[in-house]
Order: structure tokens, then sequence, then C-alpha cells
């Protein structure tokens, strides 16, 4: 497995966000942790990333526990987290903001390389290049957000609510994005709150409520599962 987490607990002050929390990511995947708003998704992924620290529990990604260790210590390793609501850096252009996430580059010649990838995946970023971040669109800034991780070249993408905020034709290109991003070799877990989305892309997922995780399986199972139409896909199942 690429990622392995293993009873990870998160508090927040005396609240406690996680509970036992284990599932695991094998390389090549993309897998999807579903759940309602206040869940836990968003917490475990900022656990992953080194932005939280776990009170317990254990997290290793590709044979190397990393559980506690600073988050530009976790980047350097291979996970790149992008966080809910983007995070650009709205006064920078498009090629500043993917600068930013190129610090991780050992030569200029690694940073060209990885702006190639990501402009191949994003040619609008490219056309781009010189415009402010903030006078992109909603769906742009989202690319922009993911070009920026994958400058880093990750092994492991943690993506967090990829389609809040869009229309629902972006939101369909940036999953034929997400899609295509995982075909190119990066593992994915996904953070969704359109579980419909997250559950079409995904190889598997795990179901987040309250801070646990109740189910957990194939997404293809999951999105015919009684329990899971009715919680979280509604008509968009039917």
């Amino acid at each position: 497995m690429l990622l392995s987490v293993d009873k990870l607990s998160v508090f927040y002050g005396g609240v406690q966000a996680l509970r036992d929390v284990s599932f695991s990511v094998g390389k090549g995947e993309i897998v999807s942790l579903i759940g309602a708003n206040g869940a836990g998704k968003s917490t475990t992924l900022r656990a992953l990333s080194g932005v939280v620290r776990p009170a317990s529990g254990s997290i290793v990604h590709d044979g190397k526990p990393i559980s506690g260790l600073p988050p530009h210590r976790i980047v350097r390793l291979g996970l790149a987290h992008v966080p809910e609501g983007r995070g650009v850096f709205a006064n920078m252009s498009v090629r500043e903001n993917l600068m930013m996430g190129a610090y991780t580059r050992a030569s200029r010649r690694e940073t060209e390389e990885s702006f190639e990838r990501v402009h191949a995946i994003f040619p609008r970023l490219l056309e781009r290049s010189s415009q402010l971040a903030g006078t992109l669109s909603g769906g742009e800034q989202q690319m922009l957000a993911i070009g920026r991780a994958l400058v880093q070249r990750p092994d492991l993408l943690l993506l967090d609510e990829p389609s809040m905020g869009l229309s629902p034709l972006l939101v369909r290109e940036i999953f034929r994005l997400v899609a295509e991003i995982n075909r190119a070799g990066t593992t994915i877990l996904l953070v969704e709150q359109n579980a419909n989305m997250a559950l079409s892309v995904a190889d598997r997922a795990y179901v987040l409520e309250t801070g646990e995780i109740t189910l957990s399986g194939k997404a293809s199972e999951l999105r015919e599962n009684p329990k899971i139409r009715a919680a979280y896909l509604g008509d968009a199942a039917g």
C-alpha cells in the first residue's frame, strides 16, 4: 500500500474530530472519502499533510511513518495537498503561483519539466500565465490549485472538495482531469461532498460519519448500496 492509516484520532481542543480512523490507498488508485459536512473528511487530509497533529494512530506513506512530521517534510516525501477553497495567491500571477509549488524541485530544469507536465494537463494555465490568480474564474482557480500541487511531482495527491462552488459543467471537467492525472501515474485520495461524482471516478471509497468510518468497499458497489443512495446520492443515483 502507498498509504496506510491506522486508528487515527484527532482533537480540536476538547472536541474529537476523528476517532480510530483506519484506511489504505494502493499505488495507482483513486480512493474517495465521502460523508456529510462535519464528518471529518477535511480533518483527515490535514492530518495526513501535517497541518494538524494527530492525538494517536499511525500514518505510513511508502513504508515510512509520517505521523507528526511537519508539512514541509511531508511534501518532500511525495504528498501534495490541494486544500478546500483552493487557496491560490490572488495578487500573484498564475506562473508565480505555480512557482510556489516548485520549491521542492532541485533545479530549473526540473521546474520547467514540471511546468510542461502541468501545462499539458491544464493548457489554460499556460494561456493565463501572466494573469493575476484572483481574476481567474472559479474553475480556473481550481485548475491552478491542482497544478501548483502537481508541480511538486507527488506520488500521492490529496484533493479536498475540488467541485466546491463550480457549475455542473465545470464539475464534470474537473473530474475528467482528475481521472487523467490518475491515468498519468498519480495516486489520488479524494475528499468530496458530491458523492455521485466521487464514486464515479474512484476505485474504492470510505464513508465517514461523525469522525468514524462506517462503510467501505469498491466505489461501484457503494453507488448501488441503498443506504448510500438514500443518504448521499439522492436523485443523482436514480
